[in-house]
């Protein structure tokens, strides 16, 4: 049976963004995971190696195959840093605030910036915020019921 590689680690997310050479990217970084950490209003959380996510929820597909993944996330990549989102980049919204976020790439999950620098940031927490909202609402948390 398959199984995600990409999994929560006990790896420290403060070690890990520590540890990035280039002092403007570990900037970036740090301000991500607080943005991201204000937006989700969970802790930062090390999934493999190298990306960091926020909260999680579980996923199942029509074929069966399931796992868990993060609510949002990025890495620090070789030439970007990837922020992982879940929205639906053919509505009018998402695009409308993609031409409005400054100089990007995106594919199909995955929002790629080389600085912060180059984008309007109220525009990526809206990004965020939307993604974060969209992801809850596919995946609620199953109610906890307790039996008296």
């Amino acid at each position: 049976m398959y199984e995600t590689v990409t999994q929560p680690t006990e790896a420290s997310v403060a070690a890990h963004l520590a540890a990035i050479e280039d002092v403007t990217r570990r900037a970036d970084c740090e301000a991500i995971a607080a943005l991201m950490q204000r937006m989700t209003g969970c802790a930062p959380t090390m999934w493999g190696p190298s990306m960091v996510g926020f909260d999680s929820y579980h996923y199942q597909y029509a074929s069966g195959h399931q796992g868990d993944a993060s609510v949002v996330a990025f890495a620090s990549r070789k030439g970007d840093i990837s922020i992982y989102l879940m929205c639906d980049y053919e509505s009018a919204e998402i695009a409308a605030l993609l031409t409005q976020l400054g100089k990007h790439k995106f594919g199909k999950s995955c929002l790629y910036i080389k600085r912060l620098s180059d984008i309007q940031l109220p525009v990526l927490e809206q990004l965020i915020a939307l993604s974060v909202a969209e992801t809850r609402r596919r995946y609620p948390r199953p109610s906890v019921s307790s039996s008296l």
